[in-house]
């Protein structure tokens, strides 16, 4: 299987499992560390284009999980985190992590900040090194381990 085809079917079976969890993911700590996670995402390769912007922003606003929150809500969230990032990487990328990490607390909603991570990552049909790295290092935020991800 090439892949590209195991990308897409772990994006498939990972959006799967959100979608049975939908009624349990409805905190704001949930919220907050799944923008945090698309934005470093997003910003995994060191910049952000407009493009890379606009195509995160519709997959954020057609998950069926994250209708449990405001697109507008999500959207100014998920540009806050952006604008961290691209203002200072580095001193951005520590802060935004300790949004995802937030999310610790509770384990289920901890997997699926980083299943919301990867089906983001793998939605081009490139889930490459750097988006690869920054969701290792959430699940280290986590306090999950990158092996169950397969990260």
């Amino acid at each position: 299987m090439a892949l590209w085809d195991r990308i897409k079917e772990s994006a498939q079976t990972m959006q799967t499992q959100l979608e049975a969890k939908k009624n349990d993911l409805k905190s704001g700590s949930f919220r907050d560390a799944s923008m945090a996670m698309c934005a470093l995402v997003a910003a995994a390769d060191g910049s952000i284009d407009q493009a890379e912007r606009q195509r995160v922003t519709q997959l954020i606003t057609s998950n069926d999980v994250l209708r449990n929150f405001p697109p507008a809500d999500l959207q100014r969230r998920f540009d806050d985190y952006l604008n961290q990032l691209v203002a200072d990487m580095a001193i951005g990328k520590v802060g935004v992590l300790q949004e995802v990490a937030k999310a610790k607390k509770k384990p289920a909603e901890a997997r699926a900040v980083i299943q919301i991570g990867i089906i983001i990552g793998g939605a081009d049909g490139n889930f490459d090194a750097q988006e690869r790295a920054v969701v290792r290092e959430a699940c280290f935020a986590l306090d999950l381990q990158p092996q169950e991800f397969d990260v």
